[in-house]
């Protein structure tokens, strides 16, 4: 189950990154640059496994698809998958570090969009 709090605040943290790293300002209509995504991924899996078969480690992982289209320099556009994951002792909950490890990912998944479209590394 996706966490319903993830693409608002995906959003509003590319929004803030695109305003204080560019010159660019937020409108509604005929944008230079558009920003188009969809959550591909959320899910938990069990990582370094124990010698009794247990997991000592989750992992958390959020991937979403990004279609950026830059009418000013077609070039620059694209369409591409980000991934990124944070794992947590298994001994405790989802609940528990949910909201802490999301936002490191999405501060990393913002990073890389904006790396893709204006650094374009």
């Amino acid at each position: 189950m996706i966490n319903p709090m993830l693409a608002p605040e995906l959003t509003h943290a590319l929004t803030t990154k695109i305003s204080s790293g560019t010159n660019l300002q937020s409108v509604d209509n005929n944008a230079d640059i558009s920003f188009k995504g969809t959550i591909g991924s959320y899910y938990i899996t069990p990582v370094s496994i124990q010698g009794d078969d247990k997991a000592s480690k989750n992992r958390l992982t959020i991937s979403i698809k990004v279609v950026c289209v830059n009418k000013n320099d077609k070039k620059m556009s694209f369409e591409q998958t980000f991934s990124r994951f944070r794992d947590y002792d298994s001994g405790l909950s989802l609940s528990d570090v949910e909201e802490a490890l999301m936002k490191q990912i999405n501060e990393e998944l913002v990073e890389d969009i904006f790396n893709k479209a204006f650094v374009n590394w």
